[in-house]
């Protein structure tokens, strides 16, 4: 068995912060990563690409420096860059050690992982919110003659079915595969729920560069009413495109896609049944857009750029059918695929220790648990709001080494 101060479970943006934030404490540790470097990003589809623009990929004593600060990274080009961090920090990554045991021990814990044992007094779980897919339990009476393909296994529309296309999920996930299968010529009915909507360019700047500056990517779990439910919030309507194109559910209807409303279940007659609350819905989103562009309005102001940018403008609202469908007879064949854009949930089946909740996350403040010396770190809103892009991880491993740091003072101490 072999012996470590700390043991960082994934080697992707989180845990290759982590490490470097722990080599600067000069706490000796391990990332064991079930495949390579970056591998949550490996396998995924296509086209996919990042959302937030280049300038923005930014890790501890790291930052982009190519030609392109406002393009969008393609997802070989993030796995290059972050494989580029790992060699930079000389990161100690030992790869095809998946963990399949995490225990506690009477000095800290004992980690189980493929060909070896480890024993650590601190552990941070960094392998990722985005293991499993969200697929509701209602999907196993789609009716077999109708494919059914979590987005996650999704690539591009040549793996599809010639015929008509169910996305289930309007965030950036399925309005994306919504626009690309549309434009593949198989008709596409995309299942809209709650979902944020932003432009992709304000006057001016990417929307991205205006939550930094306004100060929304840095607002603390500290600082909300409720953190369960802004961890809950979907992701926004948006896609990295090299002309910056924006996407939003007036786009992809001018271009074909049929619009309903949430996907609520299936019937053992292989029924769907769509929610009735489409047109509230577009309107709750037109409304929070509306607010957040008059906020970043009154910030521009207020920091004497008013005049150097831009006009402000406002989108036209979102335009839905009166009466979108509420039903659709996935049995009679027009319907060839389902893709299930649903979201993810992590993967704690090896973690034999009390931290879990109802729910299958774990319990943690801020990204420290109840238990001493064990961490998480690169879940949605940990610490953060921008815990989950590769520009927030930095800021919450600075943090979290801190208290890791302290901890093990305090252990030395007794």
């Amino acid at each position: 068995m072999r012996t470590t101060t700390a043991v960082i479970v994934g080697a992707g943006q989180a845990g290759l912060a982590m490490s470097r934030c722990l080599t600067e404490r000069a706490i000796d540790h391990v990332l064991l990563e079930r495949g390579e470097v970056a591998n949550a990003w490996r396998g995924r589809r296509d086209s996919l690409r990042l959302l937030t623009p280049n300038w923005q990929s930014r890790l501890p004593g790291y930052r982009y420096e190519g030609d392109d600060p406002d393009g969008y990274m393609t997802v070989p080009e993030v796995v290059d860059y972050l494989c580029g961090y790992a060699d930079a920090i000389d990161a100690p990554v030992e790869t095809q050690r998946a963990v399949t045991s995490l225990q506690a021990g009477h000095d800290g814990y004992l980690i189980t992982a493929t060909s070896g044992r480890w024993r650590a007094r601190t552990v941070v779980v960094a392998s990722g919110a985005c293991n499993l897919a969200n697929v509701p339990a209602f999907a196993d009476t789609v009716p077999p003659a109708v494919r059914s393909l979590p987005a996650v296994d999704y690539r591009n529309p040549g793996q599809l079915d010639d015929g008509g296309v169910l996305v289930v999920g309007a965030s950036a996930t399925g309005v994306q595969l919504a626009q690309e299968i549309q434009r593949s010529g198989r008709p596409v009915t995309l299942a809209v729920g709650g979902h944020v909507r932003v432009p992709r360019v304000y006057r001016g700047m990417d929307i991205m560069w205006w939550l930094d500056a306004i100060g929304v990517l840095d607002e603390r779990y500290d600082q909300v009413d409720d953190i369960v439910r802004a961890r809950r919030l979907p992701t926004f309507q948006l896609i990295g495109t090299p002309d910056r194109a924006a996407i939003d559910l007036n786009t992809l209807q001018d271009q074909g896609v049929q619009l309903a409303g949430r996907l609520a279940g299936v019937t053992s007659a292989g029924i769907a049944q769509f929610s009735g609350s489409l047109p509230n819905q577009s309107t709750l989103a037109d409304l929070k857009l509306r607010r957040l562009l008059d906020t970043i309005d009154t910030w521009a102001t207020d920091h004497g750029l008013h005049h150097e940018i831009p006009e402000p403008w406002r989108a036209p609202p979102t335009v839905v059918e009166e009466s979108p469908p509420l039903t659709l007879d996935l049995a009679a064949g027009t319907i060839k695929t389902i893709i299930w854009a649903t979201g993810y949930h992590p993967d704690y089946s090896w973690l034999h220790i009390p931290v879990l909740g109802p729910k299958g996350q774990i319990r943690h403040q801020g990204g420290v648990t109840d238990m001493p010396g064990l961490y998480v770190i690169g879940t949605k809103f940990l610490r953060r709001r921008k815990s989950t892009l590769i520009d927030g991880v930095g800021d919450d491993a600075r943090d979290l080494s801190n208290h890791l740091a302290q901890h093990l003072a305090s252990l030395s101490v007794h």
